[in-house]
C-alpha cells in the first residue's frame, strides 16, 4: 500500500499555530497542586517551551464518577498556558479507562489463554468494548465542543501509544469481530479455508461459528490464521483512532490530529495508520548502554519521516536523563541529550519533546527522569541547564522548520511480510528488523540519506532500493519492483524473499516466485547454518563469510559475482547481478556481518555516485535538509574526542553559534553544527 499523500494544512509548519520548532513535552499538572502551576509557566518560558501534551492519562479526573465530569481545572490549565504563551497539545486521554469503568463486563482485554487483565496500569481496555468505545467517543466530543475556539489548543493528541502493552484481544467481542473481518476479506467459509490451507491437520471449516482467534494451542498454529488475526487487530485498534479523528476533525477542522508511534514497532502497520493522521511523531527511547545507541534514534527517524513523504515529524516522547523500565536505567552523559535532539532535527523532525516536564512524586514511572527532576530544586542541576540550553538551539532553527530530506536510496519494509517472516515453523529464525537495520546502518555509517518505502510505492524518484527479507510479496508489489528495474533502477534482494503469496501460501513454481524474472535466478534448495557457523564465500579475491543462511542458486540470466567456498556448496553463486531493461538486480543469497556486507555494497554506491554530502571521519553524522530557499547541513560528533570536518564547497552561517563556517570546521565531543548554506 503506498503512502497516500499528505492532507495540506494552511501552513509550512506543522502546527499552523506555531511557526518553529515545537519545544516541551508531556506535562501532568493533575499530579500537582495548583500553586505549582504558576511556578511551571515561569520555568517553560526559562527553557523556551511553546508545545505541552496534556491530558493523557487524566480520564479519571476529567471524569471522577460515570455520570460526573469535571473540567474546571482543565479551564484554568488551558487559560494559564493560554496567557503565558505556550500551547496545548490536547490529549483525547482515552488511553487509560477510570477504575468504575471496569465494573462493566467485556471492558477489559482477554489474553491468549483466556486470563482477563485487570484495572491498575495502564491501556487494559478490549478495543472491540461497545462500552469503552461509547465513552471514549463521548468525552472527545465533550473536549472537542469545549475547547473549539481556545486559543491555546495547537493540536490533538488521540490516545497514547496504542498497542504499547495489549496488541491482542480474544474475547467473545473480538471473536465475533474477527468472523466479521474473514467475512469481508474472503466472502465465503470456503474462501476461507482455501487461503488459510485448512486441509492440513483437519481444520477445515464448516460454519463461520467455528472460527476462532488465534489462542494458546499445543504446537504451531495456522500461519495465515496468524497473520489475519495480526492484520485484524492492527485495523481494528486503528478502528478506535479514526473514530475519536473523525469526532475531532467535525468539530474543530482547522486543528491538527495525530497520535504517538513507537518506531520499528511490529504490532501496528504504520503505513496504513500514518495515513489517517496530519503528521507522524514516535517516542524513543534508546538505552545508553548499548553500542552506539546513536543507530537505534537514526532508524526510527528515518521510518517516521518515510511514513509521510514531504512532510516532517515531531519527536513526541524521549527522556532527558534516564528511563525507569530497563534492568539498569542508564542515564544520558552530559551533551548527549541535546546531541540526540539534534540528530532528530538533522533527520527530518520539526518538533523535540520529552516524557516529562516535571518528574512524578509517585506511581510506576516516579523514577522516570523529566525536563524538571526530583534530584535538584525546580530550575537547578545539570538536567534543566541542558533543557534550557537545547531550547535556545531549537529558537535558532526555527529556518529549518518545513525543510525536508531528499534521498536516492530505499529500503523496503512492509508489515505484512514481518508479520508472516516471523510467525513460527520456517526453516530457519529470521529477524525482520534486524535485516532492514542493518542495511540503514550501513548508509548511516556512510552518511548516505535512506527512506523507508512500501513495496507498493512510487519508486520513480531513487537510483537504489534494497528489499531485504520479503518473504511475503504480492504479485502487484512484484511488478512495481520489476517496473523500477527495467526504468534503470538497481534493486537489491537479499535471501528468503519472494517465498509466499498475501495469504501465506507457497507461490508455486519454484523461488523467489514473482521476482524469479527480475532477478534472473532460481533457488533450488536453502542450507541454514548454526548460530556459530561461517562459511567462506569468494568475492574476488576477497574471502568473505556467510551466516546462518545460504541456498542452492541457480542462474537464469544473471551472473555469479560471489561464490560460496568449501563444502558441497562450492562453485555456486552466493551473490549474482542480472541486466534487465535499463536497470539491474542482485540477489544475496546468505546473511552476512556489516564488514562483509559492506564489501559487496560499496562498488554499488560507488557506481551510482551514492556518497555523503560532505566527508566526515567516522563517527560524525552528516545530514542535508533542504527547502526552496535554503539548505541546512547538520554536523554531528558521536565520539567522545573532537573532530574536524571539511567543507568544501559547503560553507555557509553556523546557526547555533552565528559564525561563519569556513573551509572546515572543528566539533567538540558530542557537539553538533546546523549551517545554512545558500541562503536567498
Amino acid at each position: 500500500m503506498p503512502p497516500a499523500k499528505p492532507r495540506p494544512l494552511p501552513a509550512k509548519s506543522l502546527l499552523p499555530k506555531i511557526n518553529q520548532m515545537l519545544y516541551g513535552g508531556d506535562y501532568n499538572p493533575e499530579q500537582w497542586p495548583e500553586e505549582t502551576w504558576r511556578e511551571d509557566m515561569r520555568l517553560m518560558r526559562e527553557a523556551g517551551v511553546n508545545l505541552v501534551s496534556i491530558g493523557i492519562f487524566a480520564w479519571a479526573k476529567l471524569q471522577p464518577r460515570e455520570k460526573t465530569c469535571s473540567f474546571g481545572w482543565l479551564d484554568r490549565l488551558m487559560d494559564l498556558l493560554a496567557e503565558n504563551g505556550i500551547y496545548a497539545n490536547l490529549a483525547t486521554a482515552t488511553a487509560s479507562p477510570p477504575p468504575w469503568m471496569s465494573k462493566y463486563p467485556g471492558l477489559n482485554a482477554v489474553d491468549g489463554k483466556g486470563h482477563v487483565w485487570a484495572h491498575g496500569s495502564r491501556q487494559h481496555y478490549s478495543p472491540f468494548s461497545t462500552v469503552y468505545r461509547r465513552f471514549a467517543a463521548a468525552l472527545v466530543r465533550k473536549l472537542a465542543t469545549r475547547y473549539r475556539s481556545h486559543p491555546a489548543l495547537a493540536l490533538w493528541h488521540i490516545n497514547n501509544e496504542y498497542a504499547c502493552h495489549v496488541q491482542e484481544c480474544h474475547s467473545e467481542a473480538a471473536t465475533a469481530a474477527f468472523r466479521i473481518w474473514l467475512k469481508a476479506r474472503y466472502g465465503s467459509i470456503e474462501g476461507l479455508n482455501d487461503a488459510w490451507g485448512t486441509a492440513f491437520w483437519s481444520q477445515h471449516y464448516q460454519d463461520w461459528d467455528e472460527v476462532l482467534t488465534p489462542r494458546h494451542t499445543p504446537t504451531f498454529p495456522n500461519p495465515c490464521q496468524v497473520l489475519d488475526y495480526h492484520r485484524f487487530m492492527s485495523d481494528a485498534i486503528l478502528d478506535l483512532c479514526k473514530m475519536e479523528r473523525d469526532i475531532l476533525r467535525a468539530i474543530t477542522p482547522d486543528i491538527p490530529v495525530n497520535t504517538n508511534f513507537m518506531g520499528c514497532f511490529k504490532p501496528l502497520d504504520y503505513w496504513k495508520w500514518a495515513r489517517e493522521i496530519d503528521f507522524t511523531s514516535w517516542d524513543a527511547y534508546p538505552d545508553p548502554l548499548t553500542e552506539r545507541p546513536e543507530l537505534f534514534d537514526a532508524c526510527g527517524h528515518d521510518l517516521l519521516r518515510s511514513l509521510k513523504p514531504g512532510r516532517p515529524f515531531v519527536l513526541m516522547e524521549q527522556c532527558s536523563s534516564h528511563v525507569n523500565w530497563r534492568p539498569v536505567n542508564a542515564a544520558k552523559p552530559p551533551g548527549v541529550m541535546r546531541l540526540w535532539s539534534l540528530q532528530s532535527v538533522a533527520r527530518g523532525a520539526d518538533g523535540v519533546l520529552f516524557f516529562q516536564w516535571r518528574q512524578s512524586l509517585a506511581g510506576a514511572e516516579k523514577f522516570h527522569g523529566a525536563m524538571v527532576q526530583n534530584g535538584s530544586q525546580p530550575g537547578q542541576g545539570r538536567v534543566f541547564r541542558e533543557v534550557c540550553e537545547l531550547g535556545a538551539d531549537l529558537g535558532k532553527l526555527a529556518p529549518v522548520v518545513g525543510s525536508v530530506i531528499r534521498s536516492k536510496v530505499a529500503i523496503m519494509i512492509d508489515w505484512q511480510s514481518w508479520w508472516a517472516l516471523e510467525s513460527p515453523s520456517k526453516p530457519a529464525q529470521f529477524h525482520y528488523e534486524k535485516a532492514f537495520s542493518q542495511i540503514q546502518r550501513l548508509c548511516f555509517d556512510r552518511n548516505i540519506a535512506v527512506d523507508f518505502v512500501h513495496p507498493g510505492s512510487d519508486l520513480s524518484g531513487y537510483s537504489l532500493v534494497f528489499a531485504p527479507n520479503l518473504y511475503l510479496l504480492e504479485k502487484q508489489s512484484a511488478d512495481n519492483l520489476d517496473a523500477f528495474v527495467r526504468n534503470g533502477g538497481t534493486l537489491l534482494v537479499t535471501c528468503f524473499s519472494g517465498i509466499v503469496d498475501r495469504e501465506e501460501r507457497i507461490v508455486p513454481g519454484g523461488y523467489p516466485a514473482y521476482l524469479r524474472e527480475t532477478l534472473g535466478i532460481a533457488v533450488e534448495e536453502w542450507w541454514p547454518l548454526g548460530p556459530e557457523q561461517r562459511m567462506p564465500v569468494r568475492f574476488g579475491r576477497r574471502s568473505l563469510h556467510a551466516r546462518d543462511w545460504r541456498e542452492t542458486i541457480h542462474l537464469r540470466g544473471a551472473k555469479a559475482l560471489a561464490t560460496f567456498a568449501g563444502d558441497h556448496l562450492a562453485g555456486s553463486p552466493a551473490v549474482t547481478r542480472n541486466r534487465r531493461g535499463a536497470g539491474q538486480a542482485y540477489y544475496l543469497g546468505m546473511q552476512m556481518d556489516d564488514p562483509d556486507l559492506a564489501h559487496l555494497l560499496d562498488p554499488i554506491f560507488s557506481r551510482l555516485k551514492l556518497a555523503a554530502p560532505v566527508r566526515a571521519p567516522a563517527g560524525v553524522e552528516v545530514t542535508l535538509r533542504e527547502n526552496s530557499r535554503a539548505k541546512f547541513l547538520f554536523l554531528l560528533n558521536h565520539k567522545e574526542t573532537a573532530a574536524r570536518i571539511p567543507l568544501g564547497a559547503h560553507q555557509g552561517t553556523d546557526l547555533l553559534t552565528g559564525a561563519k563556517a569556513r573551509a572546515a570546521i572543528t566539533l567538540e565531543p558530542h557537539g553538533a553544527a546546523v549551517i545554512a548554506l545558500a541562503i536567498t
